[in-house]
């Protein structure tokens, strides 16, 4: 067997087996024209074998080669994604023709080549010079516009510029790829030189078949690509139709959400509207109801509120490093706690306005009315098929929410929509049924305006003896002792506490330690001025003004002493009053705490004298208590009845004595006016005198109508919300 013999190409395989099956005698000869490049090589360095030994190397390697275009035929057959149909195909066809490489190249809307795989492309020497690219692009070309394959020696071609060569070092082989006649790319080998002519030939026509294969996928991807898009015409027609069903917010919403991610494909989508300056999530994909208080329903809200502030859409598939800080911390916190791969976030805006603005006018920027938030659990890929699908739920769902908004922000829309919907109250047998009703429902509004009612404004509070005073700490410190027990009887001036302030105590031992310092040394200088003998009278006067500047720095140490004594005293924290000690386990709650200047720390009352009422009236309804105080004048009183929160069947009275003149924050009620009720401490049981009992009150604000006493609430909030707009 000679070299050339060894290395003829496997393309000629088909048409060899369908000879092995007419005439099996010359399947040898057949063999030895279809051995790859591989076993000549192997042939020539190992020498002359026997003729069974070559007869079962031929075989062997027919049977790899088979082996490799079924498996290309499978994956022609096969419903696998481009790049991974290219990159099975390549490497196959690579393999059987013993190459050092490859590349598929296919042409774009434009009819530029674009590269979809390759495999050692680097090798050849053409990303390095422009003029080698050159002449490659135009080779390709050539292989287009001819429509047939093509097969050029290495470094050969015209030397003009302008003109197709192969500038590499290899042989390149190259077979168009058609589909319905039409040239869509070129598959393209890079094969090494030194064949023989016939071995090359049958290398191109193992191309051009291997061609025909991807032609045969590409088509049959077509084909797929129409029922698919067939399909989605279909989801298409049926997202637009359900989302334009219903002008109700709430209803298109729910629509918007569960349809679009049908037609997208995604594992979630959420729909926010807008609340104010913020917006809120209001439906989600497979979800009846949403609950706002959800902390990822609150963060994808809070996300949306940011993106729609910027008017733009936010694509998020595993980076956010060129977004907005704003935008990145929402989004993080909620990735944070929906872990979600993908998320995209996009503007809703009402459709543009087709009229153009009037001269000199800008035309405003269409309102953001909406946010659609596109989610992918495990998978964060975007392919450009999925963007398209949510232009287009964006663009109908845009105009179906704005559209909702619209009607039902028309003026008492709502009303207008249930009386439509009533119609049939008038007609037929319910007529006489609907008369009945409606003179019940008149003579009921009648009664509510005409029975008149007393008109009593309820409160919250607390009995509190009247004579109560609270211990505060008179300095800073730490509480070292508390002499007094829960409901203990206490005197005015005893001893409640003693607190402990280590820096008065060290600034009064430093006091006094240099006081000690200045006394010696003014009884130093005076005795050397009771030896006027040793001193002349230079010495003597200047001892003299020392002593002067001594004494009275004296002076300022013992009224300094005396100050710091006087804090140490007030350390001392004594009760104000005669009374009992209300404050629950003082010297639990206050030993060996420390406290500031200023803090309560106990409280004294005096249960045996008068006690009042502390009501909380909220402040939306002192109008009426302070109209009715100003009309009863001073010779009145103003009455009201409570009852103990320990005793609530009996009813007692009291009067107010007092309103407060400002409103207090109450962490309950919210803004209130403090008002002291004076009552009569015999008229309560004695188990019923605990001070801070709770007290639920009613004051008397004079008679109004039986409607206006149920409805006065109301009234007052349609007041504050609606009628001070207009």
């Amino acid at each position: 067997m000679t070299s050339e013999d060894s290395n003829k190409p496997p393309s000629t395989e088909t048409d060899e087996e369908r000879s092995d099956q007419q005439n099996g005698d010359s399947q040898s000869e057949e063999a030895r024209q279809s051995e790859p490049v591989s076993s000549a090589s192997s042939s020539s360095a190992q020498g002359p074998r026997d003729a069974a030994s070559e007869e079962r190397l031929v075989e062997q390697t027919k049977q790899q080669i088979r082996t490799l275009v079924r498996e290309i035929s499978q994956l022609a057959q096969s419903d696998i994604p481009l790049n991974d149909f290219f990159e099975g195909f390549l490497g196959r066809v690579v393999s059987a023709l013993a190459a050092d490489g490859g590349a598929i190249w296919m042409l774009d809307d434009e009819e530029r080549f674009e590269l979809q795989y390759q495999i050692g492309l680097q090798k050849t020497g053409l990303v390095e010079r422009d003029d080698h690219q050159l002449q490659h692009a135009l080779l390709l070309k050539k292989v287009v516009t001819s429509g047939k394959p093509l097969m050029m020696a290495p470094h050969s071609g015209s030397v003009d510029d302008g003109e197709a060569g192969n500038p590499t070092d290899y042989l390149l082989l190259l077979g168009d790829v058609k589909i319905a006649q039409n040239v869509k790319g070129v598959v393209e080998i890079f094969q090494r030189p030194g064949a023989g002519p016939a071995t090359q030939r049958g290398y191109l026509r193992f191309v051009v078949e291997m061609c025909e294969i991807v032609g045969d996928y590409l088509k049959s991807r077509e084909l797929r690509n129409f029922s698919d898009r067939q399909t989605l015409w279909q989801k298409l027609e049926k997202f637009i139709s359900a989302v334009h069903a219903s002008l109700d917010p709430g209803d298109a919403t729910y629509t918007i959400a569960n349809e679009a991610r049908r037609l997208i494909e995604c594992d979630r989508v959420s729909v926010a509207r807008r609340h104010g300056n913020k917006f809120r999530v209001v439906a989600v994909s497979g979800s009846d109801n949403v609950d706002p208080r959800a902390s990822t329903i609150r963060d994808l809200g809070r996300l949306a509120t940011v993106v729609a502030k910027s008017r733009e859409p936010t694509w998020y598939t595993g980076s956010s490093v060129d977004m907005p800080p704003q935008i990145e911390d929402a989004l993080q916190t909620y990735i944070d706690q929906a872990h979600s791969k993908m998320i995209a976030a996009l503007p809703l805006k009402q459709p543009e306005d087709p009229t153009p603005p009037a001269p000199g006018k800008r035309r405003s920027p269409p309102e953001v009315v909406g946010m659609l938030l596109v989610e992918n659990i495990e998978d964060n890929r975007v392919n450009p098929s999925m963007r398209q699908r949510v232009d287009v739920v964006v663009e109908h769902s845009s105009s179906a929410l704005a559209n909702a908004e619209e009607h039902n922000g028309l003026f008492l829309m709502p009303v207008w929509r249930a009386l439509g919907k009533a119609s049939w109250v008038i007609k037929g047998r319910t007529l006489p049924k609907t008369i009945l009703i409606s003179i019940a429902v008149l003579m009921v509004l009648s009664s509510l305006v005409l029975i008149p009612a007393d008109f009593e404004l309820k409160a919250r509070g607390e009995l509190q003896p009247e004579i109560r005073r609270e211990v505060f700490a008179t300095d800073s410190g730490k509480v070292e002792e508390v002499r007094v027990e829960h409901l203990s009887t206490v005197k005015e001036g005893q001893v409640l506490a003693k607190l402990q302030n280590i820096q008065i105590d060290a600034e009064l031992e430093a006091l006094i330690g240099q006081r000690d310092e200045v006394r010696a040394d003014k009884m130093s200088i005076e005795r050397r001025l009771l030896q006027p003998l040793r001193l002349t009278q230079d010495e003597r006067n200047r001892l003299s003004g020392e002593l002067d500047s001594i004494e009275k720095k004296l002076d300022s140490y013992v009224l300094q002493i005396a100050l710091y004594k006087q804090k140490q005293d007030d350390l001392v924290v004594k009760s104000p009053i005669d009374g009992l000690m209300i404050s629950w386990k003082p010297e639990e709650r206050l030993k060996r705490r420390s406290v500031n200047i200023g803090q309560v720390l106990m409280t004294v009352v005096d249960p045996d004298g008068p006690w009042e009422l502390l009501l909380r009236m909220p402040e939306s309804r002192m109008g009426y208590v302070r109209r009715q105080w100003n009309d009863l004048g001073k010779e009145d009183i103003l009455k009201a009845s409570y009852i103990l929160a320990t005793d609530p069947g009996t009813h007692y009275e009291g009067t107010v004595a007092e309103i407060h003149g400002a409103a207090d924050v109450d962490p309950e009620e919210g803004n209130t006016v403090l008002i002291r009720v004076a009552i009569q401490k015999t008229d309560l049981p004695e188990e019923g005198l605990l001070p801070g009992t709770t007290v639920t009150a009613k004051v008397y604000c004079g008679r109004k109508c039986i409607g206006f006493v149920w409805l006065h609430d109301l009234i007052s909030w349609l007041q504050t919300n609606i009628l001070f707009w207009f």
